[in-house]
């Protein structure tokens, strides 16, 4: 469902109307989307889901109750108001409650593109054919999943605050796998502007590192230089920068904890050349301006040169240490430089390439030590060029180190709605080999 920004104000008005709550907040959001899922190269499902939900949140003092609903009749949202208000009476006090922020001021998002709203079963057959048809010509076995969908969010509170935005989103994955099951190979695309989508290429990508990850090496594990691309470093990132959180800093939880007490903005953490910021209207990886809560997001730099320039403060954190709230981003931008993948592979002598990371968990979080496994296409790189396939490693790696070892950083491209530039990064740790492929 996708309701005007004028639709989405009258039944929020209304819904504001029936409180008789200290502080009330709702929040209405709806989302209609289509997919296509195919296995042994063969259309397995596809489907449309179209939906909403209601979200009332009352208070009094500081007692809350909520209650969801995804009806919008009068009575249903009366007694849902009168539901959450009950709740609230008999739930604890909490602590930390911080009544409903005010009018807010909101920079209008470029996220929502017609195209993928008017996207059609038959423009996703096509896409799907479009990948298979190939794989099926290089004697693969391709498996895929494209989802496309647009919505919109919107937020009112009794303090007259009112938010609203319309998205949209389309995302791809493939993975082609050769018959005798040796050879692997996958690739990862999203965007708000489905028109931007070109699943033959993309697809193309997978089967040709199918096709040469073949009847892969074993190598010794140990330090190793490697070439990141994307998909390999966007989990360990991402863990990274939602861990930038003032709070679990200050309380000593945190790699951005200082020993004695506080935490290290300002600092100097990583390489120089690393810089990271938030920008959601960034025209590549456009996204909402505001927060489940109402807060405006804004662009923000997060670490520039190495240094951290920024933490996330909630709205009690911020409070109790006397500054202003800095609501996350819904994706980051890293800075990098000119070159592609190819170019770093071309000024290594000795290294690897890794396609992509999986099944990343944490060891120590206040290093920001994780593990994880390699998978899809990994290759040893000599004098320059890709050798041959070696089989995946399982890697104990900190983001920390890994950016203070940077040699060199790619043009950025986009990945889970971030820019993230292929890197190549000195002494990647690599503790043990895996199976999988």
């Amino acid at each position: 469902m996708l309701l005007s920004k004028n639709e989405a104000k009258d039944i929020l008005t209304k819904a504001i109307s029936y409180s008789n709550a200290d502080a009330c907040s709702i929040s209405l959001s709806g989302r209609k989307a289509g997919n296509i899922r195919y296995a042994r190269n063969t259309v397995s499902t596809s489907g449309i889901t179209d939906n909403f939900n209601l979200v009332i949140n009352s208070s009094f003092g500081k007692k809350s109750g909520t209650v969801t609903l995804n009806e919008l009749t009068d009575e249903q949202i009366k007694a849902a108001v009168k539901r959450s208000e009950e709740l609230a009476k008999l739930s604890p006090e909490n602590p930390e409650f911080m009544s409903p922020l005010g009018p807010q001021s909101y920079d209008e998002s470029k996220a929502h593109f017609e195209s993928t709203a008017n996207t059609k079963p038959e423009m996703r057959t096509e896409a799907a054919i479009n990948s298979i048809l190939p794989a099926k010509k290089n004697g693969l076995i391709a498996a895929g999943f494209l989802e496309d969908g647009s919505g919109f969010s919107s937020l009112m509170n009794s303090n007259n605050l009112f938010a609203y935005n319309q998205s949209s989103d389309v995302d791809f994955t493939v993975t082609m796998r050769t018959e005798d099951g040796t050879g692997s190979g996958w690739v990862k695309r999203d965007f708000n502007d489905i028109s931007k989508l070109d699943t033959a290429t993309a697809s193309q990508i997978a089967i040709e590192k199918a096709l040469k990850s073949k009847e892969s090496k074993a190598i010794e594990p140990g330090k190793y230089t490697v070439i990141l691309e994307p998909a390999a470093s966007v989990g360990l990132l991402e863990n990274m920068l939602y861990g930038m959180n003032a709070r679990t800093a200050d309380e000593g939880r945190s790699f951005l904890s200082k020993k004695g007490g506080g935490n290290k903005l300002g600092e100097q953490l990583l390489d120089e050349r690393v810089t990271i910021y938030g920008d959601p209207l960034n025209a590549e990886v456009p996204s909402r301006t505001w927060n489940g809560s109402g807060l405006p997001i804004k662009k923000n730099m997060l670490i520039q040169d190495g240094i951290v320039k920024n933490m996330f403060y909630g709205r009690y954190w911020a409070k109790e240490k006397g500054t202003e709230p800095l609501a996350y981003p819904n994706g980051f931008i890293m800075v990098g430089g000119s070159e592609s993948t190819q170019d770093l592979i071309r000024s290594t002598k000795k290294g690897i390439l890794v396609t992509r990371t999986w099944y990343i968990r944490s060891v120590d979080p206040q290093t920001l030590l994780y593990t994880g496994l390699t998978r899809d296409g990994t290759f040893y790189i000599e004098n320059g060029e890709i050798k041959y396939p070696v089989k995946n490693f399982r890697f104990n790696e900190s983001p920390i180190i890994m950016l203070n070892n940077v040699e060199a950083l790619g043009k950025p491209e986009r990945i889970n709605g971030n820019l993230v530039p292929p890197m190549k990064i000195n002494d990647f740790t690599f503790t043990s080999l895996s199976d999988a492929i």
